[in-house]
């Protein structure tokens, strides 16, 4: 028979306290506020959702539709012709409005019959905007001078939008962002919804 050495009891393991039960709440809990603070930062800073609520853009943007807004771009340059934007409403600063920017800084934005003529500095003679994606048409004739800082801005459904036509510039601190993109209906998804690049 061959000997048998008995072995000394094991003494039980003590665990830290970072690997206790209670610590591995706390660690779940901190995930939870850093993602929850993440998020808010997202939207506060980055992007933020949007729900189009009535028919200015109609029918490129429509009622209901589901938006992410882009608020980063602007940091870095300025909104461009043909950009679809979301703002403060300067005659309702607590509302947010949606419109397309038709007239930029320094420009003469001239209305004649409803077609939008630009003079600026590279086109003292003026060009006229080619807008296909328009089919609500207005008749509307004017002169807007749009001074620095600020945009002439108009939604897509000339007949039925509440802008620059009516309620004048809209200066730069207002613009919150641009049409990033359009998550809702699903088979309406697109990247900058509305985008037109003119070409003079």
């Amino acid at each position: 028979m061959e000997p048998t050495t008995q072995m000394p009891p094991q003494e039980p393991v003590q665990k830290s306290f970072f690997q206790t039960g209670f610590w591995k709440f706390i660690e779940n809990v901190l995930y939870i506020i850093g993602a929850i603070i993440l998020a808010a930062l997202i939207q506060a800073f980055i992007i933020r959702p949007f729900i189009v609520s009535g028919t200015s853009m109609d029918p490129v943007i429509q009622n209901g539709q589901y938006l992410i807004i882009d608020e980063v771009t602007y940091h870095f340059h300025a909104p461009e012709r043909g950009d679809v934007i979301v703002f403060k409403a300067p005659p309702e600063p607590t509302k947010y409005y949606i419109k397309r920017v038709i007239g930029l800084p320094g420009d003469t934005v001239v209305l004649t019959d409803g077609k939008v003529t630009i003079i600026d500095a590279a086109h003292p003679k003026g060009f006229t905007l080619a807008e296909p994606y328009l089919t609500h048409l207005s008749h509307d004739n004017g002169t807007f001078v749009v001074p620095a800082d600020q945009y002439f801005v108009m939604g897509d459904n000339r007949s039925g939008s509440y802008d620059s036509r009516a309620w004048g510039m809209l200066p730069a601190a207002n613009i919150r962002g641009r049409a990033l993109v359009r998550l809702l209906p699903v088979n309406t998804v697109k990247v900058l919804p509305g985008k037109e690049s003119y070409e003079y």
